[in-house]
């Protein structure tokens, strides 16, 4: 018993017969898909290696960074013991 108004295949009816173009057509936009995420994932590859290197870079400044701290404190130390030795610091 069908319900009015419901599509009932038959043998003239084309919906059988476009099944197939239909599937075909999802693998080829799977396919597209595929081949998008794959170049996607290459990218996201590539900028994980190119983030390493700025950290590292980033890393390498701020050691330069303390390292020059460091030899401006010794610098002003010396300084200070010799305006001390002069007598031009004020006690």
């Amino acid at each position: 018993m069908s319900m009015p108004g419901a599509m009932v295949p038959t043998e003239t009816d084309d919906t059988m017969s476009d099944a197939p173009n239909v599937l075909d057509y999802l693998h080829e936009q799977f396919a597209r898909v595929h081949v998008k995420l794959d170049r996607l994932s290459d990218d996201v590859g590539n900028l994980k290696v190119r983030m390493t290197s700025v950290e590292s870079q980033v890393a390498l400044i701020h050691g330069d960074f303390a390292n020059q701290s460091g030899r401006l404190d010794r610098i002003e130390g010396r300084l200070d013991r010799i305006e001390r030795r002069l007598d031009l610091a004020d006690a």
